[in-house]
């Protein structure tokens, strides 16, 4: 085998590839990432047999060439020396050829490496999904309903179907929710599909997955098609599929968990509010459970209190326009913070049903997601 290539693209799908490959796998293979050079371009493939990422790499782009194939073939090249190499390679282009016993040199400029290869028969092939269940959305979607769910996912393994977040349709749209039980995270979304009956549920992917996908996809309009099969999902983006394994077990039934009815409700600045709990959570980190308490008091106001018996007391007063009954509620600050962090709206609404129900933080800019929360009992 034997090609050469732009260096700057290289390094690109090197990386993304790369991001595949667990150095923790019991299969010494999928420490590598698989190579093949063929009539069309390069194929690259890194696994670690939950999520797979696969690039493509065509011989020219609008008009430009990236890749010259002299000699076809394949090899595998152990992904954490070969990724560090192909990033600190000096030249524009790269060069990679591969002799016997899988012996490979890559040249850039006056920098020579020799590296001992694997053999790609090895490599254990790729699955080959059936399309039934198939819709797209737009990438700066997913990208944003990732961000806005996946924080919320459980990071204790002894529910593992909470490590996950759920993906269902209703009616037409997709909703992705999130939960550790003490806190949920709600993000809907309109697709496009090609069957009218397309009707799913219960496709609960990891959150680790969904975290390595939001750093591949772009912040551009370009829909991503997104496969779903019994037990794995594909995103197909234009050069690049990415799969993954889902996890097993019956997720919980959510809606359920929602209140419909509201005590009280506050309407605040986001940005201040948020400033005000990270000010509180200075004192309340030391007791190492977070706990941040709200008060309503006369003429609208909020007071937001933190007390650690050891390091002292903070109070701070924010204003807000509230409606209904007076409240004092406590709760764990830091999951309010991880809430209020990926909310894009100037305002929230925050709907609370009794000192000891869960209560809604909502965009008042949007109403396509939510974040639940348990209160803490603190008496």
């Amino acid at each position: 085998m034997r090609f050469s290539i732009n260096r700057d693209r290289f390094v690109h799908d090197v990386q993304n590839v790369a991001k595949a490959v667990s150095s923790r796998t019991t299969i010494p293979i999928l420490t590598g990432i698989k190579i093949v050079a063929h009539e069309e371009g390069l194929t690259l493939t890194g696994s670690d047999s939950d999520v797979s990422i696969e690039v493509f790499i065509p011989k020219e782009e609008e008009g430009t060439e990236i890749v010259r194939i002299q000699e076809k073939g394949s090899i595998v090249l152990q992904a954490r020396f070969f990724a560090e190499i192909v990033k600190k390679l000096p030249g524009q282009d790269v060069e990679l050829i591969v002799q016997d016993q899988f012996a490979a040199t890559i040249r850039s400029a006056s920098s020579v490496f020799n590296l001992n290869g694997l053999d790609p028969e090895e490599y254990p092939r790729l699955p080959q999904l059936e399309e039934d269940l198939l819709f797209r959305l737009p990438q700066d979607i997913l990208k944003n309903m990732i961000r806005q769910t996946v924080f919320a996912v459980s990071t204790q393994e002894t529910r593992p179907v909470l490590t996950g977040v759920n993906l269902e349709t209703d009616e037409g749209e997709l909703i992705c929710t999130a939960t550790d039980s003490h806190r949920l995270a709600m993000r809907k979304a309109t697709i496009e599909k090609n069957d009218e009956t397309l009707s799913f549920s219960n496709v609960v992917i990891p959150g680790k997955s969904l975290n390595e996908l939001s750093k591949i996809i772009d912040d551009s309009n370009e829909l991503v098609d997104v496969v779903v099969t019994e037990n794995q999902v594909l995103f197909k983006m234009k050069n690049l599929l990415f799969f993954s394994r889902l996890l097993e077990g019956k997720y919980p039934v959510t809606k359920s968990m929602i209140p419909t009815q509201t005590k009280t409700s506050l309407q605040l600045k986001t940005k201040p509010f948020l400033q005000t709990l990270e000010r509180a959570l200075l004192l309340s980190r030391e007791g190492k459970n977070n706990v941040i308490n709200l008060k309503t008091l006369d003429g609208g106001n909020v007071e937001i209190t933190s007390v650690s018996p050891e390091v002292g007391k903070v109070t701070e007063n924010i204003e807000t326009q509230m409606q209904g009954e007076e409240m004092r509620i406590s709760f764990n600050g830091k999951n309010i913070i991880d809430a209020l962090k990926v909310i894009d709206s100037e305002e929230v609404k925050i709907i609370f049903t009794g000192a000891m129900s869960p209560f809604v933080i909502r965009p008042i800019e949007h109403d396509h997601y939510l974040h639940l929360f348990s209160p803490v009992r603190t008496y």
